[in-house]
């Protein structure tokens, strides 16, 4: 039966040695929330002690068609830490801490080596967060994904105080606008990207990628930035923040903004990073849609007050994050809206 099995694409065998090396790279993350033992069928965790009205944050995520570039480049830890850092992101916007991860690896025909890279890069970057990899799910299914194929998703469970959590609410007319940068492309726009890079431009994972001076691989495979470090420090001061992920400022800006409150951004108020220009200019894509589609050197906006924008900068400064005032919040409509400030 078993040999049937694999001749029809699913090899029981390598499977089992996927579970153990897999099984390492889960226990190194452990934490003292853990409970329960590798390999169970759920994974299991503490709400941390001390807390007077717990909300537990959830989040799913991928990391989109930058699989294909990991494949082409035969790398494979980085989107497992881009998937991480994405989902620690999205519910750092909430307050909430990082307290647990599963991870979703579904591809068909892939060898130990593959799987093993993806996952030591999610373990990675739990541990960078104090977080535990309690677990996850490899499905090999030929004849839904093309052998050597795989998609990559994951799921965060995060914990904050129900009173401290950020919902936005707090957000008022005079508030600063705070940018803080990116790493490239992070895990949105690679649709687009490729066509424009390896179609458009021609070029290939060695080759230079116009002025950014890097080679295509390392640019488009450049790392979610997580922005934990830079920000926990003077949350406590933050009126609401905006992960900037598919639909680039505009879209995830106008997701925090209470009713009366219009933003304005300021797109002169930082440098627009040459991987960007590179893209807009082979491409021949508008202003607009480079904004709907890309983050353009921004990956989170803190809305907060202006005597709060200079502790807020020393706290990114010392993680090694630039950040930029690009804007302020102005009495309207809730709506983003691009213009000299």
């Amino acid at each position: 039966m078993t040999r049937e099995y694999a001749a029809a694409g699913v090899d029981l065998e390598g499977a089992e040695a996927q579970k153990h090396r897999i099984g390492e790279a889960v226990a190194g993350s452990r934490t003292s929330l853990s409970i329960g033992k590798v390999g169970a069928f759920g994974g299991m965790v503490r709400v941390p002690a001390g807390m007077r009205s717990p909300a537990l944050v959830l989040s799913t995520d991928g990391v989109g068609t930058k699989v294909l570039v990991a494949l082409q480049a035969g790398r494979y830890d980085t989107v497992g830490e881009d998937l991480v850092n994405h989902s620690v992101n999205d519910i750092l916007v909430h307050g909430a801490v990082p307290i647990a991860f599963m991870d979703y690896i579904a591809g068909a025909g892939l060898e130990l080596d593959q799987i093993a890279g993806i996952v030591d890069g999610i373990a990675r970057g739990c541990r960078a967060h104090g977080m535990a990899l309690a677990g996850g799910e490899t499905a090999q299914m030929p004849g839904l994904y093309r052998t050597g194929t795989f998609d990559l998703a994951g799921t965060i469970v995060g914990v904050v105080e129900e009173d401290e959590a950020l919902h936005g609410d707090a957000i008022c007319p005079g508030d600063a606008l705070l940018g803080y940068a990116s790493t490239g492309l992070h895990t949105n726009g690679y649709t687009l990207a490729r066509r424009i890079v390896f179609e458009r431009m021609g070029l290939h994972l060695d080759d230079r990628l116009g002025d950014t001076g890097e080679r295509v691989a390392d640019a488009l495979l450049a790392v979610h930035r997580s922005y934990s470090a830079a920000i926990r420090p003077v949350l406590r001061q933050v009126h609401g923040l905006a992960h900037i992920t598919g639909g680039g400022i505009p879209g995830n800006l106008l997701r925090v903004l209470p009713a009366g409150c219009e933003a304005v951004v300021d797109p002169a108020s930082w440098p627009l990073p040459p991987l960007f220009a590179t893209l807009q200019q082979a491409g021949q894509i508008s202003t607009d849609e480079m904004r709907d589609v890309f983050n353009l050197g921004i990956g989170m906006i803190a809305v907060l007050p202006p005597d709060a924008v200079a502790q807020a900068q020393t706290a990114a400064d010392s993680n090694g994050v630039a950040t930029w005032v690009i804007g302020e919040i102005r009495r309207g409509e809730a709506a983003v809206r691009f213009g000299r400030r």
